[in-house]
């Protein structure tokens, strides 16, 4: 793993979230996108060189809308950059580690995405985002 890509927070309401996180940021975020196959619509910021992604559910059966239903707004998530992510879910299995996806899928801001169940990471959603090349 590169480092940490982003860091993800669930929240109910995207343009509320938006407000805020600028006024904390000092500037607006640089890019919204909605992320159909996770039921998601996506808003993200940078602040010196991280990158924090607002999330928003779309649908009531999302996991942001399940995650938000039982634990309220909040972090969801930390993404780590990788270089090769088939690779890297292939060495994480055999570490022993539970994939929730076991190959990788389009995400939000041009990545390929993969996410670690939490139970294997004392309960903390991993992401593993990889840059899709033009």
């Amino acid at each position: 793993m590169k480092k940490i890509e982003h860091i993800g927070i669930a929240v109910k309401d995207i343009e509320t979230s938006n407000e805020l996180f600028a006024a904390l940021f000092g500037k607006k975020h640089y890019k919204t996108e909605e992320v159909k196959s996770e039921g998601v619509i996506t808003s993200f910021f940078k602040n010196g060189p991280n990158k924090i992604e607002l999330l928003q559910a779309t649908n009531s059966d999302s996991p942001i809308a399940k995650f938000i239903e039982k634990k309220g707004e909040g972090i969801h998530h930390i993404a780590f950059a990788v270089k090769d992510i088939e690779k890297e879910i292939k060495r994480l299995k055999s570490e022993g580690f539970k994939m929730i996806h076991e190959k990788p899928k389009k995400g939000a801001d041009n990545k390929l995405i993969a996410f670690l169940h939490p139970k294997a990471t004392n309960g903390v959603l991993i992401e593993l985002c990889q840059d899709i090349k033009d």
